[in-house]
């Protein structure tokens, strides 16, 4: 049962073979917190008025720190002002890996994160046991780069290390819609890592520190590199996304019912889409607004007004036709009006283009991340109605999908899902 006391990780420099983080097959861990952290300062993300707020709303970085702190209520990647760059990777947990084990991997990833995102290397004596690899320094002089390392768990983490019965019921498994053509070997996954930067270098570098930190317990199961334009905002459509978006707090776990270690955390859907770019460029500038619902130019509703102009479904023309047509996306995207708050999507999509496909069109597309409270009242009825009629859907290819539950933020000398871990 979680929360036994004996059998915990040590810090680098604690008891076990080669000194390492050691954790005894099968036993629950502890950390020596002051040992592993020292006297590390963190820090809170405070979001709030002004620049901090149109940042988040237009991915404005040009107000944003050189470092995001690491620790608060709140795990970095989910408030921040987005990045230009990131890395999604998803690992599976190997079959020897019990619950004791599956603690010292997190404790070393969070040990190791909370140091890159200050620009430092992880501390070489927390390096997996047996592994002969290296911290090799190429970061040296790089600097942080507005990093952020965000860390979930996929519904089948529970089952492996005996977890089950803690398993939330908003973390199911996502059911299948209408005209999905997933690949299973891009889906799903036990953990989530979500690595965010201002340097395409510092990202992938930090996958990379991650992948070498899970040997012997997670093997990479898929990863997907994603970019932004400039503003952080257009997508390869040529449309404004992430428009009407709620306030992202909105997405955060709090309240009765919450368990502790998910206090402060969200649950996010993932989905790679694949855009039929040689398709939609060939369409008219106005059939395209059309199935969208927007103007290209300024996100602003086709009903009128500008881009924070509330949509008026009900608008028609003078002939009777509705300004916004029957199927236009943003129409049947809308959460319904009386769903409440648990309907509500922070959504934040990154570009990725990843070559041409053997029949010479792009592979490119969107990695749509929606943060929510539940994705049973957000994300999935809302992905029911758009697979029933959705203009913009024979557009796009839905090729992956995941869902996982993104625990709260660490204090210093805490690591992620900690509480889960330990009971």
């Amino acid at each position: 049962m979680p929360g036994a006391d004996e059998g915990r990780p040590r810090a680098a420099g604690g008891e076990g073979p080669g000194s390492r983080a050691y954790v005894p097959p099968g036993r629950p861990p502890r950390v020596s917190r002051r040992a592993l952290f020292g006297s590390a300062a963190g820090g809170l993300t405070v979001v709030a008025g002004g620049a901090a707020a149109a940042a988040l709303r237009g991915g404005d970085r040009s107000t944003a720190p050189a470092i995001i702190p690491f620790h608060g209520p709140h795990q970095a990647g989910i408030l921040t002002p987005r990045q230009s760059q990131v890395r999604l990777a998803a690992f599976d947990l190997g079959v020897r890996t019990d619950q004791g084990r599956a603690a010292a991997l997190l404790l070393r990833w969070t040990a190791a994160a909370e140091r890159l995102t200050r620009g430092e290397s992880p501390d070489p004596r927390n390096e997996p046991p047996g592994s002969r690899a290296a911290e090799t320094g190429v970061l040296a002089g790089t600097g942080p780069a507005r990093l952020t390392v965000t860390f979930g768990l996929g519904p089948g983490f529970f089952d492996r290390p005996g977890l089950t019965r803690h398993r939330p019921a908003a973390l199911a498994p996502l059911p299948a819609f209408p005209d999905d053509r997933l690949d299973p070997a891009r889906s799903s996954g036990h953990l989530l890592v979500q690595i965010g930067a201002d340097d395409a270098f510092v990202a992938t570098h930090v996958l990379r520190t991650l992948q070498r930190l899970a040997q012997g317990e997670a093997r990479l199961r898929w990863t997907m590199t994603g970019f932004t334009a400039a503003d952080g905002r257009r997508n390869l459509m040529g449309q404004i996304d992430g428009t009407n978006n709620p306030d992202p707090r909105r997405a955060l776990l709090s309240g009765p019912g919450v368990p502790a270690w998910l206090a402060g955390g969200s649950y996010v859907v993932i989905r790679r889409v694949r855009m039929l770019l040689d398709h939609w460029d060939t369409l008219p500038a106005a059939h395209r607004e059309q199935v969208l619902g927007r103007r290209a130019a300024d996100g602003a509703p086709l009903s009128g007004g500008d881009e924070r102009t509330p949509v008026d479904l009900a608008a028609v023309r003078p002939d009777g036709v509705p300004m916004v047509a029957a199927n236009a996306h943003v129409r049947l995207a809308a959460p319904a009006a009386d769903a409440g708050d648990g309907a509500a999507m922070f959504r934040r999509g990154w570009s990725y283009h990843d070559g041409v496909r053997a029949d010479g069109t792009p592979d490119a597309g969107l990695l749509f991340l929606a943060w929510q409270r539940d994705p049973r009242t957000a994300f999935v009825p809302v992905q029911r109605r758009l697979a029933r009629g959705d203009a913009l859907s024979r557009y796009l290819v839905h090729e992956a999908s995941a869902v996982f539950a993104v625990p709260g933020g660490v204090s210093p000398g805490e690591y992620v899902a900690q509480g889960l871990m330990e009971g």
